[in-house]
Parts: structure tokens; sequence; C-alpha cells
């Protein structure tokens, strides 16, 4: 009689063992696969957010106007600046033309950041704003901590208000932006106006 041998239990226990650490090991390495693809979809999508902020902010700064606006208390500077305060972040409220392609209007635009680290647009209907009109407001970029801005007058100083003066021109020769994130990264983007 022939005898047949098959695997002894050491045998299959010991293959058994084998094939559990390739498993674990598979998992762990496409466990870490899957996150360093989430982490990197979060960042792209963050700095996707970043650019097309200061895309639309760059484009709004291209169309600035030097025209005063009608408003219930009187007249309003064609840009307005103001500096932060203990109270409220700093704020950016200027005239707008209307872009080439006609897709906007002209109208009476404003930057700010909000109580839930925001920086929000304002849009007004127009450019006279009539009394009791508020602006609509869309938040354009979450996740921030810092919403800074400077002015270049004619002396090539930066400041932190526009106007100054009561003879400064309608618009200051250029924009400085300065965000920080919530996670810390630091930008700074400088535009020039037409002025």
């Amino acid at each position: 009689m022939k005898s047949s041998r098959g695997f002894t239990l050491i045998e299959l226990m010991t293959a058994l063992l084998v094939l559990s650490l390739l498993a674990l090991m598979s998992y762990r390495g496409l466990g870490a696969v899957l996150d360093a693809r989430e982490h990197v979809k979060q960042e792209t999508d963050k700095w996707r957010h970043v650019a097309a902020f200061f895309a639309r902010f760059e484009r709004d700064v291209e169309l600035a106007a030097p025209r005063t606006v009608r408003t219930a208390d009187g007249q309003a500077p064609a840009w307005l600046g103001t500096p932060p305060t203990a109270t409220a972040s700093a704020s950016l409220v200027f005239s707008r033309f209307a872009s080439a392609d006609a897709v906007d209007t002209p109208r009476r635009i404003g930057y700010r950041l909000n109580d839930k680290n925001e920086i929000e647009l304002w849009l007004w209907p127009g450019l006279d704003v009539a009394p009791d009109t508020q602006p609509a407001r869309y938040p354009v970029l979450a996740g921030v901590k810092t919403f800074e801005l400077q002015y270049l007058n004619r002396a090539l100083v930066w400041v932190d208000a526009w106007p100054t003066a009561p003879g400064d021109p309608p618009l200051p020769r250029a924009v400085r932006v300065r965000i920080v994130l919530a996670t810390n990264e630091e930008i700074v983007r400088i535009y020039a106006l037409q002025s």
C-alpha cells in the first residue's frame, strides 16, 4: 500500500501565520495610502479655495472705479479701507465698474472677516446706496485667522486706512492683502490699481 503524505498541523499553522502577517501589512499599507490620499485632497481643496478668493479679489480690484457714491449720510468715498479695531476686523468697501463681458453690473462691493473666520464678500445692488439698504453677504474663503489690508499712498508708504487725508486721490496706488489661514500659512498679495 502506498501511503500519502499531507501537511502537518505545524506546517498549516505556520502558513496561516505568514498569510495573516501579509494581510495585516497589506491592510496597514492600504490604510496609509487612503489617509495620504485624503490629506492631499484636503490640501488641494484648501489651496483651490485660496486661489479662487485671490482671483475674485484681483478681478474686483482691477475694476475699481474712482466714483464716490451717495448714501443716506451724504457722500461715501470711492475706496474706503478701515483698519482693524479691538471689536472689528479690517474691511474694504469700494465702487466697481461692470466687467467687459457684461456679466457684472457697476456696484458697491466690500470684503471683511466675519466672526466665523470667513472672509465675506458684500454686494450692494448698485453704486448709490438707498437708505437702509443692506448688502448681500457671501462667504468666499473659510478658515482664515487674520485678514489685513494696507494701501499704498502717493508718497509710496503703506497705510492701514484709506483715505487718510481729504486731499487723497479716490483710489490708492496699490492694495496689499495679507491673510493667515487657520493652519498658520501666511499669504501676501499686492495688487496695483488704475488711478
